[in-house]
């Protein structure tokens, strides 16, 4: 029996993709994998209705866990808060509870200097990341009080350091870093773990900003010390699993960062 066997984890982002060598390319398929592995019933969702249904078909096929599929495009144009209760409410008919929630989704467009982006640019990062990780706290909060579950949200060190081109990339994640602290703050006294991961993991967007924005990357991406990126699954999924577990709550509110094998660092 796995360690999350009978538990259920929303993880948004979740659609598979591939590296140019069919290596697991995104670290919300990644996580979703270390969960399967696991025991846990997923929901999975995204813009992509293909890569979820790849995922879905993957997963099940290979774990025998249940996955939920649901598209949910959070974006400026869209009634956003109606479309996450809607995703949660389902979740929660299907699997009877919400362990764990996992706010990985987040679109950008990198590469783009501060001075020439436009207001679509930035809200393209600004929804599908800040608002997407808003809205879906807000609405598993009560499920989560329930069964003393787990959030797990991703920023990143373009906003710690504040990478060239990624202005609003680096606005949305430092908004989810500031938004999981006052979580972490006040959630604490329901049972609510609530933790941060900044990763540095090779994906299939990582190679695709390599061959897009050459110069960028070149400032923005450099080998971690232990040479070699963050595996989605092996490294970042693994932690990911770790921080469902409730011998991790003396950590609740802190800042985690994941480089290359570097692991954890409170």
């Amino acid at each position: 029996m796995g360690f999350l066997q009978g538990k259920t984890a929303i993880i948004t982002g979740a659609g598979r993709s591939v590296l140019s060598d069919g290596r697991c390319g995104s670290i919300g398929y990644g996580i979703a994998t270390a969960y399967a592995k696991e025991g846990a019933n997923l929901v999975i969702t995204g813009r992509n209705v293909k890569k979820l249904e790849d995922a879905k078909e993957e997963l099940e096929r290979l774990y025998g866990v249940e996955v939920l599929v649901a598209q949910a495009d959070v974006n400026a144009g869209a009634d956003n808060e109606e479309v996450v209760t809607e995703t949660v409410k389902k979740a929660a008919e299907k699997f009877g509870r919400i362990d764990v929630l996992i706010n990985n989704a987040q679109a950008s467009a990198s590469g783009v200097p501060l001075a020439e982006h436009t207001t679509e640019q930035f809200n393209l990062a600004v929804y599908s990341g800040l608002y997407a990780a808003f809205y879906y706290m807000k609405a598993c909060y009560p499920y989560l009080k329930e069964t003393k579950g787990s959030v797990i949200n991703f920023a990143s060190g373009a906003g710690l350091f504040g990478n060239f081109g990624q202005c609003a990339y680096a606005a949305a994640k430092e908004g989810i870093r500031g938004l999981t602290r006052v979580a972490a703050t006040e959630w604490g006294k329901d049972g609510i773990n609530v933790n941060i991961i900044c990763p540095l993991a090779w994906t299939a967007q990582l190679e695709n900003f390599k061959t897009a924005y050459p110069d960028a990357f070149e400032k923005n991406v450099h080998m971690p010390p232990m040479g070699h990126y963050g595996d989605p699954e092996t490294e970042i999924g693994r932690v990911c699993v770790q921080l469902a577990s409730p011998d991790f709550k003396y950590l609740t509110g802190e800042t985690l960062t994941l480089e290359g094998g570097m692991g954890l660092r409170p």
